[in-house]
């Protein structure tokens, strides 16, 4: 497995809860994923930033001065599509805390079949667009098909954020999907999955999350994230 982590001292403005921090996603990230080969992308990034992250993994670091989220991505996405077709990668965000065993849970995913995998289980797939939930999950619920696997089930959802694995192989198939969505300054993730999906591209989701992404507002369900 390639984790590919892309870390800024920019970001986008967030409510985050106060054990969101460059620092603890990064070490969570390393120990949990300490078996996989890491790249991480440092996307102007303060000496202090730096100077931390070398302080937690001795990986290959690649410092850059890009200034936002779709530019990296496509640096990162780079990079993947050198890696041999069998290869999983892993794409991480510096604002997502993971589950001990979620290296297990990724893979196990990837061998239902799904051409990509999200551990995040997102919040807006429980609420109406009335409130701010996802705009094809009337009622608070998604149309899906649940999978069981060793360690939890799946569902087939229609959209991630910009934190998801697939195999190189996939990334090079739908390379061109990819960069139509990342080609500005703000990936469009929502729009990306669903022109994803209608290309039979599916998605899966574990439930519940073994991942969440760092926003108060949007913390994957049923987990008490600040005791991981």
């Amino acid at each position: 497995m390639k984790i590919i982590y892309r870390i800024s001292d920019a970001g986008y403005s967030k409510v985050k809860p106060s054990y969101i921090s460059n620092e603890k996603c990064l070490k969570n990230a390393v120990e949990v994923f300490r078996d996989a080969d890491w790249l991480v992308i440092a996307d102007n990034c303060s000496l202090e930033t730096l100077t931390m992250v070398e302080g937690i993994t001795d990986c290959n670091i690649e410092v850059v001065s890009v200034g936002h989220g779709a530019g990296t991505f496509n640096l990162a996405l780079d990079k993947a599509l050198a890696f041999n077709d069998d290869e999983i990668v892993y794409f991480i965000e510096n604002d997502y805390l993971h589950k001990s065993q979620s290296s297990k849970v990724l893979v196990e995913g990837l061998e239902l079949g799904a051409s990509f995998v999200s551990l995040y289980d997102h919040p807006d797939k429980y609420l109406d667009p009335s409130e701010g939930g996802n705009p094809y999950c009337q009622g608070g619920a998604e149309d899906t098909r649940v999978h069981l696997t060793e360690s939890c089930h799946w569902k087939i959802t229609n959209s991630t954020t910009m934190t998801f694995a697939a195999k190189a192989s996939t990334l090079k198939r739908t390379e061109e999907v990819l960069r139509k969505h990342t080609a500005g300054d703000y990936p469009k993730d929502f729009h990306m999955f669903l022109e994803l999906r209608e290309k039979g591209e599916l998605l899966l989701t574990s439930i519940p999350g073994y991942s969440t992404h760092g926003e108060t507002a949007w913390l994957s369900p049923l987990t008490d994230w600040s005791k991981i």
